[in-house]
């Protein structure tokens, strides 16, 4: 008897991203190229099923945990899950993710996404002055880019959150910044805990 193995939605845009990466060396055409590719995975009906499975995302000391699905051998791209409740407290602090990429997708739920810019230098310790720029509710579909050093934030709106989070290389092993608009205030952290586990 010969066993058939389907090609899954998760295998699809593993060979599309791969493919995208091997032509284009540029990481900002990567990046904005993905965005289709990324919102073909979202739109699937199997995704969208699987993800009402995948468990709640906690918040140990202070970092947020990630579930893990691939990592890429060769590009060193990972596909994260994010699942949020209401009572997700800390999930919305404002926050950038060093010098990695990472595209945002909204798959079930929503979300409001804020971005900020840095008004100063950057040359006091301790500190940073940020303004907001923009404040949006997302539902699903919806594909956020975030570049290196990128100031934002995302937070739950009341309901269960599922995103699909694509970044150009595993989180958590490096240290990214963290605001406190109200005072000013600025230091580091390392990024999301990662855990491993299937994606259906």
């Amino acid at each position: 008897m010969t066993t058939v193995k389907h090609e899954t939605a998760l295998d699809r845009f593993v060979t599309r991203a791969r493919a995208l990466f091997a032509r284009e060396p540029d990481p900002e055409k990567r990046w904005t190229s993905l965005d289709p590719i990324l919102a073909e995975l979202l739109a699937d009906p199997a995704v969208i099923a699987a993800s009402k499975k995948w468990p709640d995302c906690r918040i140990v000391d202070k970092r947020i945990e990630n579930l893990l699905f691939y990592e890429d051998p060769d590009y060193k791209f990972v596909i994260n899950g994010l699942v949020l409740n209401d009572d997700a407290a800390g999930a919305g602090r404002i926050h950038d993710h060093g010098h990695i990429y990472t595209l945002y997708g909204l798959l079930d739920g929503h979300q409001r996404i804020e971005r900020y810019e840095r008004l100063d230098d950057g040359s006091k310790a301790d500190y940073a002055r940020i303004r907001k720029t923009s404040d949006s509710a997302c539902g699903p579909g919806e594909i956020d880019l975030v570049r290196p050093f990128e100031i934002h934030a995302e937070d739950t709106l009341g309901e269960r959150a599922v995103a699909v989070i694509i970044r150009s290389e595993r989180s958590g092993g490096f240290m990214q910044g963290r605001y406190k608009p109200d005072t000013n205030g600025y230091w580091q952290g390392l990024g999301p805990r990662q855990t491993v586990r299937p994606f259906f």
